[in-house]
């Protein structure tokens, strides 16, 4: 099937991470425009366009933070005069601190660090955005959540709580919103925007935790499939969620990439006394 996203421009953030990086070589098999965001990663930043556009001309990376106002309002304004128009955002960017920490000894810096890194930068690199769809009257978003948010993850409530919200609250309000902006008509289905939630993936950040074989099991024994996921899982799932010719009446919904996942264990079995369960 033709997804029709050649010559599409599309912005990744957080594209040098393991699902950015991913996403952004299933979109230029498409044959889109890509502009690579990244905060901390430059050397594979560049490196991920190198592999992708080895001159440069149908790629642009950007440093920015994205939860800094000023510099995301300096980010768009390089990509309005270097590639003009966008037709997609992906708001990938965000952190997850490793340790877990219980809510109740949870600080206020790392609730609020993780809530600006997750939820601002997103609100910030989408709000943008849409200030432009309204302008070129079309354009589509793809969120990428967690489980986290769907199920909840214990010593993680800052990033479940995050992620939760743009699962839910901000994908489901945004998408009455967008098609105001970027109407129907008879060639262009509208304005849409949906949210991919991987569950436990193979990238970086979990690499050390992956090599522990009672986590994978423990991980796993939730899923139908039980399986990691892959980044390429999720960057399938986002590429035909930006399609307007494969995703055309797809709007305002959450799709979890999990193998299934129902849930997560809240207890191991030898921590249940069967006796009185």
């Amino acid at each position: 099937m033709d997804s029709g996203l050649a010559g599409k421009t599309v912005l990744i953030t957080g594209a040098s991470g393991g699902i950015g990086a991913a996403t952004a070589r299933a979109f230029a098999l498409e044959g889109a425009r890509l502009v690579l965001q990244f905060r901390d990663n430059p050397d594979r930043a560049r490196k991920l366009q190198s592999e992708l556009d080895p001159e440069g001309k149908r790629s642009l990376v950007v440093r920015a933070d994205l939860t800094r106002e000023a510099q995301v309002e300096r980010m768009w304004k390089r990509i309005d005069s270097a590639m003009g128009e966008v037709d997609t955002v992906v708001a990938n960017a965000g952190s997850w601190e490793t340790r877990d920490v219980p809510f109740h000894q949870m600080s206020l810096k790392q609730w609020n660090s993780t809530l600006d890194a997750v939820l601002t930068s997103t609100f910030l690199t989408t709000r943008a955005f849409l200030q432009r769809v309204e302008r070129q009257r079309r354009g589509n978003v793809v969120l990428v959540g967690s489980t986290a948010g769907v199920f909840g993850e214990a010593g993680h409530a800052d990033y479940a709580s995050a992620k939760a919200a743009m699962a839910y609250g901000l994908v489901r309000t945004l998408k009455n919103e967008l098609p105001r902006l970027a109407p129907h008509t008879a060639e262009y289905c509208g304005g849409r925007i949906n949210c991919v939630c991987p569950g436990w993936t193979v990238v970086p950040r979990n690499a050390a935790n992956l090599k522990d074989a009672s986590i994978v099991k423990r991980v796993t024994a939730t899923m139908a499939l039980p399986q990691i996921g892959r980044p390429e899982d999720m960057a399938h799932a986002i590429v035909f969620l930006a399609s307007d010719s494969l995703a055309r009446h797809i709007t305002g919904q959450t799709i979890v990439v999990a193998g299934g996942m129902e849930g997560r264990w809240l207890w191991q079995p030898t921590e249940v006394d069967a006796s009185i369960a």
